[in-house]
């Protein structure tokens, strides 16, 4: 009998771990369409489907076009933090031009 519990708690544990890497496949993939310009749903239908080969494939997709997020910061880049201005919606109140006032 407990043989087969830990035969049962073995798989359970392997189970678990590939689950986790399943999730880290759609979630990276999810990171990485978003920041080529096509949105978090592609990534997340391919990580769905691709598993850990999803984040691989959206590597050498091109990216949508000029202005998605991948020409100005790659994945690996840290996000600049927000100004006290723009975090409160007065962009008025900034240090410089804004997107507004080009």
């Amino acid at each position: 009998m407990s043989t087969i519990t830990f035969v049962f708690a073995a798989l359970g544990a392997g189970a678990l771990l590939l689950l986790y890497l399943w999730l880290l496949g759609a979630i990276l993939a999810s990171i990485l369409s978003k920041s080529k310009g096509y949105g978090e749903k592609p990534g997340l239908g391919t990580g769905l489907l691709l598993s850990i080969l999803a984040p691989v494939v959206w590597l050498f997709v091109p990216p949508k076009d000029e202005f998605a997020e991948w020409h100005q910061r790659k994945p690996w880049q840290r996000r600049k933090k927000p100004r006290e201005s723009e975090m409160a919606g007065d962009a008025s109140a900034g240090h410089g031009p804004t997107a507004l006032a080009k």
